[in-house]
């Protein structure tokens, strides 16, 4: 049992050390791979025979989770709440609910085969080889959740960091005599530096203006996109200044003070709450290394007195 639980251990740590070595080198060798297939594509149609067949076998398992996606949808799940989660994630692909739940299916499913085939090498008992399979199983269908909640949450911070500067940029190109349109490009192209998904999300905008959607209802998407209060009251203020046309150079200056007053106040908060985060590495770590240093040469001599006597 030792014996082939430090073997399973050894070929898991190798399993881990390749996967790590293919994704990091998986761009450069992808590029390599198509130069060389448009070197040959003039002399021979294998290298397109080839691309077309890995496009082939991507779009079949592709098909094969968005299936078991739609399978799930029907099972009644929560896929519209996941749909606006997946959406302020950056996911805007129409098929991402049922690529995700296909994806959660899926790894699910692998999950508990390879714990039940761990349990039956490692000749473990059948309620062990039940229990490992379940909680791998419960591990596959919560990761993608996990996922994309986190990214999410990264999203949406980055967003809400980047918005008072977006608003002063935004400010000064309306006050220099452009349109909002015209000022949300630019702004879009200068703040992709500092946050992309802000320059995705006003190019969105911009792009919806385009194709014949309302502005109104542009920035209202927006909105949703994000799913943020500052996202919200600004779009409410450009809404209510169109309507009634009011100064728009005005009310984009009052809100990216609030913008920036709001971002004062949480950082003076996340200040205030490292005193209480500080207790618990002090009581953990430094804590009981200084018992030790201080109380520990006192219980020595305790201890030898105590066999002395």
């Amino acid at each position: 049992m030792i014996y082939l639980v430090g073997v399973f251990a050894g070929l898991c740590v190798t399993m881990l050390m390749v996967a790590a070595y293919e994704l990091s080198t998986a761009p450069t060798r992808a590029v390599a791979r198509e130069l060389e297939e448009i070197k040959n594509i003039g002399p021979s149609p294998f290298g397109s025979v080839s691309r077309r067949r890995r496009q082939s076998s991507k779009q079949k398992l592709g098909d094969v989770v968005r299936m078991l996606g739609e399978h799930v949808e029907r099972g009644g799940l929560d896929v519209g709440g996941w749909g606006r989660r997946l959406v302020q994630a950056g996911y805007w692909n129409p098929d991402a609910p049922r690529v995700f739940f296909g994806t959660r299916v899926a790894l699910m499913a692998s999950l508990v085969a390879a714990g039940l085939t761990v349990g039956v090498m490692l000749d473990a008992r059948l309620l062990a080889t039940l229990v490992l399979g379940f909680w791998l199983g419960g591990m596959g269908w919560v990761v993608p959740s996990w996922y994309v909640l986190r990214r999410r949450t990264l999203r949406r911070n980055e967003v809400r960091q980047a918005l008072a500067d977006a608003l002063d940029l935004l400010v000064a190109c309306v006050e220099a005599g452009m349109g909002l349109n015209q000022a949300m490009i630019r702004v879009a192209e200068e703040i992709r530096n500092v946050s992309a998904a802000l320059a995705e999300e006003l190019t969105m905008v911009n792009l919806e203006i385009r194709a014949g959607t309302p502005r109104a209802e542009a920035l209202r998407n927006l909105s949703e996109r994000t799913g943020l209060d500052d996202v919200e009251a600004l779009v409410s203020t450009l809404v209510q200044t169109e309507r009634f046309g009011t100064s728009v150079g005005r009310a984009l200056r009052v809100q990216a003070n609030t913008l920036r007053q709001k971002r004062r106040q949480r950082a003076e908060e996340a200040a205030a709450k490292t005193t209480i985060k500080l207790v618990f590495p002090l009581v953990l770590f430094v804590f009981p290394a200084l018992f030790v240093v201080i109380l520990g040469p006192a219980v020595i001599q305790v201890v030898q007195a105590l066999v002395n006597m």
